[in-house]
């Protein structure tokens, strides 16, 4: 049999049809996996994006980076990606191996290498296997998720497109072992190149550049007493980052309690996002374990959630506030400095009063990592977060699991307290917002459409501005100040965004938000959002859902959410 790097590849090109619903939504394009392996559908959304590279590169060669976390298609969609790069001028590919790689790690190592871009084989927290999502998303230069103006552009090429091209013979790489492979194509002028790489020793060798390994391996190991804690990979695409920083390189074996680290298809049935719901296991083994800390990650490592002893609930939004208030403790904030803040517009604004605290610049822009770009790139923000279990910092441009974990242990080995005593002093420091966050799941039909222009109408002709509420819990009267539909301006290049979310702003600074998920992969998602800032101590170990039920119950009646989703309650509450 002839070696294939022998020989020329000829390029094939393949007559197909436009599809009209391929528009990347918050974090890519995510559909059913059956809809990606039919008719082509994949090779087109592929095709599209390549053919926007050609355009913007100026006929340059690119080098990609490509990698997944682990779902069911991804080995397949990669080699799909090696014969169409072949065929569409792609100067070099750099394969995770056997198509594995964390979204956090693709922007390490689009960054480490200096590539032009990467493609991300995942659907992120959504669930995985043959009867449930996957999903593509693209990655530019600086390591960050493409901009809308690349994803509108793409989806124009999407419903133009008329063929595709790919090399057939460059078959079944071998995807498992690291090294280099270049092959001849016919029609061009240089080489085809692969690399397989160790993405998981690329992003580690980071993390200890970034963090003190040896601060947390003494805290772990018991250099203050016993430090016992628990992480779950959810059988994500983490199982071998958490492995291999916590066994291997912090030598914490008998510290650190390990579950669900073998990367599955379908994720071993369960929903890999990181909440109070789908993340329960990790929940009860917190409530009845001895352990100090834990924490989970989704699918593809870019989302975590921390918890105390007891199964104490650190929310994403306090997770954000605590870490910039004491960023201080890390090493490489040490060396280049504390910039200013950012958090998603329907995050709640405890993070705005560290800012306010610290004298920093806080930057509230639209859901999707993407508006975070352009402010680390500019020096304007060192830290950033979403209510969506989203963390990460300037060290790269995804959110990032494992770097929230660290961070947080590197906190744990610096202040002598627990996760909730942390949390206790910083409430006692700034206050505390108040936060949850009701999705209702799939919803078939107009209503949720129907609910959102009602919503903008209300805003458009301001008919509840200055208009007082009384709740039937808590004896409690809101009052709205601004009722509007979130836009923002990028202050770098002055982009647009508009139709970001109601927000529903109280004089007394609490919020409700109203947007549909461009997440999801069935049916339309709602959230809602509800934020309530308390100053007075007595109320801060109070339960979180006691104490914005009356906030929720407005929300409720102001959008009649039961009567347009035909749902008495949501999927999910986090």
């Amino acid at each position: 049999m002839s070696n294939p790097e022998q020989i020329k590849h000829a390029i094939e090109i393949r007559t197909t049809k436009p599809f009209t619903d391929q528009k990347p939504g918050t974090s890519g394009l995510r559909k059913p996996t059956k809809t990606f392996k039919a008719n082509q559908y994949f090779e087109n959304f592929i095709q599209a994006y390549f053919d926007d590279l050609t355009e913007t590169m100026n006929g340059k060669p690119p080098t990609l980076v490509v990698g997944g976390d682990g779902r069911h298609f991804v080995r397949e969609s990669a080699q799909i990606i090696i014969q169409m790069a072949a065929a569409n001028n792609i100067k070099k590919l750099l394969v995770a191996r056997d198509a594995k790689m964390s979204t956090p790690a693709v922007s390490c190592v689009i960054r480490k290498y200096g590539t032009d871009g990467g493609i991300v084989l995942t659907a992120s927290h959504n669930p995985g296997g043959i009867d449930n999502d996957f999903g593509v998303k693209f990655n530019i230069a600086n390591g960050g998720p493409a901009p809308e103006a690349v994803t509108n552009s793409v989806y124009d090429k999407s419903r133009q497109l008329t063929n595709i091209r790919l090399c057939p013979t460059l078959t079944n790489i071998d995807l498992l072992t690291l090294g280099k492979h270049t092959y001849e194509i016919e029609g061009r002028s240089i080489p085809f190149e692969i690399e397989i790489i160790d993405s998981v020793d690329d992003y580690v060798q980071f993390m200890k550049e970034i963090f003190d390994f040896d601060k947390i391996r003494n805290l772990l190991n018991g250099e203050k007493g016993k430090f016992p804690i628990m992480i779950n990979a959810l059988s994500g695409v983490m199982g071998p980052y958490v492995l291999r920083i916590f066994h291997q390189e912090l030598n914490a074996k008998n510290a650190v309690t390990v579950k669900n680290c073998e990367n599955l298809e379908d994720f071993g049935g369960h929903h890999p996002d990181p909440n109070l719901t789908y993340a329960h296991e990790l929940v009860e083994d917190m409530e009845h374990g001895d352990y100090e800390f834990g924490a989970a990650f989704d699918g593809d490592g870019d989302r975590n959630m921390i918890l105390g002893k007891g199964g104490f609930f650190v929310t994403p939004c306090d997770s954000l506030a605590v870490l910039a208030a004491n960023l201080n403790v890390i090493p490489y904030f040490q060396k280049h400095g504390i910039h200013g803040y950012a958090r998603s517009m329907p995050t709640s604004g405890a993070v705005d009063r560290v800012a306010a605290k610290n004298q920093k610049l806080l930057y509230e822009v639209p859901t999707g990592w993407k508006f975070f770009g352009n402010l680390m790139d500019s020096k304007l923000i060192s830290i950033c977060g979403e209510e969506s279990f989203g963390t990460g910092s300037d060290h790269i441009r995804e959110k990032d699991g494992m770097w929230a974990v660290l961070a947080w242990l590197s906190l744990l080995a610096n202040i002598d307290r627990s996760v909730e005593k942390i949390l206790h002093a910083h409430w006692n420091t700034y206050g505390r917002n108040f936060f949850t966050r009701y999705d209702y799941e799939e919803i078939d039909g107009p209503g949720p459409f129907s609910m959102l222009k009602k919503l903008e109408q209300m805003c458009m002709s301001n008919e509840l501005v200055n208009k007082s509420f009384n709740t039937p819990y808590g004896n409690k009267q809101y009052t709205i100040k601004i009722m509007d539909d979130f836009h923002y301006q990028d202050p770098v290049d002055g982009s647009y965004t508009e139709k970001q979310g109601i927000r529903i702003i109280f004089t007394d600074g609490s919020r409700l938000v109203f947007r549909l998920s461009g997440t999801g992969a069935r049916g339309a998602t709602v959230r809602l959002y509800v934020d309530s800032y308390e100053n007075n101590p007595s109320t801060y170990t109070k339960d979180a859902q006691e104490m914005l039920r009356p906030l929720v119950s407005l929300g409720l009646e102001i959008a009649q959410l039961e009567e347009f989703t035909g749902r008495d309650k949501p999927t999910v509450i986090t």
